[in-house]
């Protein structure tokens, strides 16, 4: 049957290749909605039995949803990833994904927002464990999975870094400048008071009242919510890493140590920010020169 091999298969990117169990999450997503589409619309319940024609029309279901190339990209890459594990593994004798091309996708500049802006939203009305949450974010870059997963040991006051697990459960080490130390250890006396009102033992950093560790979900809606209510712009926690990088580049960094900073595994990736820092630097020209 499909899907026990496609447990099998989140199994071994588990054990064998060490993903995050929410990029395991997205894989199985994606393929038990193809999965799905095979046994509603052709009866099909083997792998052997999927050929190049059926995925084919399952991207073509795709794009009638309208969905976004890089979502189609992702869920095709998905199913090519399982194939290959398939035939690797001897469980079917091709693979029907060999000449499936990938969709073209548009690199858009993400969001980013100014010096001012940030500095504006620093001063607005927030908790004290959100005003961490908002230095953190921008003194080191650090995607919002990353932030939840802190745990208190994870910060060195005394040499001014903090160590974080990355995509593929990798570690790495970024540093975290004094305003951000001062505001964590400014909430580490309101989370003192949460974990022994409710008799906790968890090492996570950041709780909310009631003693459960903060979710992404969580960090989401009030970054957002600041964002429109102070620079009236829709933001993520993403936002506030992609500024961060910005800053660092527009500032002199070099694009190599922006890369280890945020933990892109290719510099291909870093470089998109070398474009918002080359459009930052026209906007001012032109708007100097009045041209």
């Amino acid at each position: 049957m499909i899907y026990s091999d496609i447990s099998e298969y989140l199994e071994y990117l588990y054990i064998e290749r060490g993903l995050s169990q929410n990029t395991i999450n997205a894989y199985e997503v994606d393929l038990k909605e193809f999965c799905d589409f095979l046994l509603k619309n052709y009866k099909i319940e083997e792998n052997k039995d999927i050929k190049r024609q059926l995925i084919s029309f399952f991207i073509k279901y795709l794009r009638d949803k309208n969905l976004k190339s890089s979502s189609i990209f992702r869920k095709i890459a998905s199913i090519k990833g399982y194939f290959l594990y398939l035939t690797t593994n001897g469980k079917i004798n091709e693979n029907p994904t060999l000449s499936i091309d990938m969709p073209k996708l548009r690199r858009n500049l993400p969001n980013v927002l100014s010096f001012n802006e940030i500095e504006k939203m620093l001063k607005s009305k927030m908790t004290i464990m959100e005003k961490a949450i908002f230095e953190i974010l921008y003194s080191s870059g650090l995607r919002v999975s990353e932030l939840t997963n802190l745990k208190t040991t994870d910060i060195d006051y005394y040499s001014s870094i903090l160590k974080c697990i990355g995509k593929g459960s990798k570690e790495r080490i970024v540093p975290i400048n004094k305003k951000a130390i001062v505001c964590i250890k400014k909430y580490l006396k309101e989370r003192e008071f949460i974990v022994k009102k409710n008799k906790l033992t968890t090492k996570c950093l950041f709780l909310l009242p009631f003693g459960k560790p903060i979710t992404r979900q969580y960090v989401y809606e009030f970054i957002h919510s600041i964002g429109k209510n102070i620079v009236d712009k829709n933001i993520s926690p993403h936002t506030i890493r992609h500024s961060f990088a910005t800053h660092l580049l527009e500032n002199g960094a070099d694009l190599r140590v922006v890369q280890e900073l945020l933990g892109h595994s290719s510099i291909s990736t870093t470089q998109l920010y070398t474009h918002i820092s080359t459009k930052h630097l026209k906007d001012v020209y032109f708007s100097i020169n009045n041209i």
